[in-house]
């Protein structure tokens, strides 16, 4: 098999200052892939989603609140957000992350 389809998941988003930065990189019927790029002090409000989701760190240290419970994840760490309850993330230092969410 080529090197067509493969990258290193790191260089695939850049962090931008002030911003948090998304990317899709699959998207079909079953659920999607996105990378996100945290810088320092960011975040996302709580909300909620229909569907359970995966977030997998892969540079720096976040903050992901689910229902109300703080959870701090470094590099390396994922966490499960399930479906319909509320969760938030903040960026305590920049953050890279993947979030694979199933549709099912």
């Amino acid at each position: 098999m080529g090197d067509a389809n493969k990258s290193k998941i790191i260089s695939m988003i850049d962090y931008q200052v002030g911003s948090v930065v998304s990317k899709e990189v699959i998207k079909g019927e079953a659920g999607t892939v996105s990378l996100f790029a945290f810088d320092k002090g960011q975040g996302l409000s709580e909300h909620a989603a229909p569907f359970d989701a995966m977030a997998y760190i892969f540079d720096g240290e976040a903050e992901i609140i689910i229902s109300g419970q703080s959870n701090y994840l470094k590099t390396g760490e994922m966490i499960i957000m399930p479906a319909n309850k509320p969760h938030a993330l903040k960026a305590l230092q920049r953050f890279k992350m993947m979030l694979v969410m199933i549709r099912g």
